[in-house]
């Protein structure tokens, strides 16, 4: 039984409480770590060190600030099998995925970040009657807050902590406590890359046990949450009263719009990965599939024959594509929503059961990757996110009824459309609601782009300038001469 601490000015700290939480291997259903029960009294000693650390941090240079988030994604290169087995056992995501994508986008944020500080700069105005100039000074707020999820844990965390450090701010971090280690190695590898004391605070807990006082402390300038959309409208109701920055990227139920004309084989490639890929947890996955009606027979059969063939199991082995889901509640509740399916009239093409594997793994969290027709577009089951391996399908015969079908709808994060028509490629991106469209492509991601959704989706915006300019404070300086 592995034992996580929290990590405060440097230092592993058992929590006040004395207390821990189990967490959970989600491929056999154990527990296998325990990681911090942490409160208020934490959360203090993390800002404290964080206020401590400002002045100095905050006074580094770019460069400076560039060269220690470079080492610090040097370092998890050099970690990458440490760092991917512990994502797959704390997650239950496939090896070959964490291996692939999640640790070296986790390294590729840091030096993005590292790289982008460098280049970030304000802005000036020179005036003539009177004969004036004005400069633009973008300065670091002080100690910001990041708080993140379970579903890429170390990939999301590090979207956060990235720019918030590379802004010269410091920072007390939540991840979550359903998938804590990755954090807990980080805290080792960041003071290794020599990052000073009080900089990167790192805090394991329950968002009632510190998610709240991190949301009210008066001394945390700004919140970045990704989370659902519960929770995150729980942060602002605490937050805004307050008049903190705020930045919340939530839920998605996500369109992928299929019209008859699309490359058909790239379309079916691609839509296998943005129906499934980590077991369907990922916001961005694309879990509304809609087909326009001549190619709607011809991409069913394909779709559940290629569906059929996935390989559900152990995350460790070399030939899973599908691994465990995170936790018992969340499977229980992608079971609970097969129930609603089949009561509002979903017929099930292919899954919709739980998985039970041999031993040591017959008491894992696993799900039958499933497609489900026949369901209206207002039903629970469509309007609702799953955030698992669940996908229903449905014909559309015209633009402005799929277009219709897409938006109504209380999420709006991102959508994907396949097909060879510029013209309405660029008429549906322009009418869609969503914060990132993909035309005839998915998770394409240029980390210079804004990120973030709209309606229930998020406030506000991350990557590139619009992460660095989240972390910063705008001040205007006129001087007249």
């Amino acid at each position: 039984m592995q034992r996580i601490l929290n990590h405060i000015n440097h230092q592993f700290q058992e929590p006040a409480t004395g207390k821990y939480l189990p967490v959970y291997d989600p491929s056999r259903g154990i527990p296998y770590a325990e990681v911090p029960d942490s409160d208020e009294t934490d959360v203090n000693a993390a800002v404290a060190a964080a206020q401590a650390a400002f002045p100095a941090w905050s006074a580094t240079t770019p460069q400076h600030r560039h060269d220690l988030l470079m080492k610090l994604a040097d370092l998890i290169d050099r970690n990458l099998d440490n760092l991917a087995r512990a994502e797959s056992i704390d997650n239950g995501k496939p090896l070959s995925l964490a291996k692939a994508v999640d640790i070296p986008r986790a390294a590729s944020n840091f030096r993005f970040f590292a790289s982008a500080i460098t280049q970030f700069s304000g802005a000036s105005h020179a005036m003539n009657q009177p004969e004036a100039i004005n400069y633009t000074l973008r300065q670091p707020l002080g100690v910001v807050a990041c708080i993140t999820p379970w579903n890429l844990p170390l990939y999301l965390f590090t979207w956060k902590i990235a720019p918030a450090l590379a802004a010269g701010n410091t920072v007390v971090a939540k991840p979550s406590e359903v998938t804590p280690m990755t954090a807990f190695l980080l805290a080792r590898l960041s003071a290794e890359a020599g990052f000073p004391p009080g900089v990167l605070n790192i805090i394991h807990g329950t968002g009632t046990g510190i998610g709240n006082a991190i949301s009210t402390h008066s001394q945390i300038k700004a919140i970045s949450f990704t989370g659902s959309t519960a929770v995150g409208g729980k942060i602002a109701s605490l937050a805004a009263p307050r008049f903190k920055k705020l930045s919340l990227e939530m839920g998605g139920k996500n369109p992928n719009i299929i019209f008859a004309d699309c490359d058909y084989e790239k379309m079916l490639e691609t839509t296998m990965r943005s129906s499934f890929a980590n077991q369907g947890q990922i916001c961005l996955c694309g879990s509304r599939i809609m087909i326009e009606r001549p190619l709607y027979e011809k991409f069913k059969n394909d779709f559940i024959k290629k569906t059929k063939a996935l390989k559900v199991g152990p995350p460790l082995e070399s030939d899973t594509t599908t691994g465990a889901v995170v936790s018992k509640p969340h499977l229980e509740k992608i079971l609970s929503y097969f129930k609603i399916a089949e009561s509002e009239g979903g017929q099930f093409l292919c899954g919709g059961q739980r998985k039970i594997l041999k031993a040591p793994h017959d008491q894992g969290y696993y799900v039958e990757p499933t497609i489900i027709e026949g369901l209206s577009p207002g039903c629970r089951t469509n309007q609702e996110e799953i955030f698992g391996p669940v996908v229903t399908i449905m014909p559309f015969d015209r633009e402005e009824e799929v277009l219709g079908y897409a938006n109504d709808i209380p999420y709006g994060l991102s959508a994907t459309i396949w097909t060879r028509d510029l013209s309405r490629a660029h008429r549906m991106a322009r009418n869609i609601e969503a914060g990132i469209v993909w035309i005839n492509t998915w998770m394409l991601r240029d980390l210079r782009t804004p990120f973030g959704g709209v309606k229930s989706s998020g406030v506000g915006r991350e990557g590139g300038w619009e992460a660095l300019r989240f972390f910063t404070e705008t001040k205007n300086v006129c001087i007249r001469y």
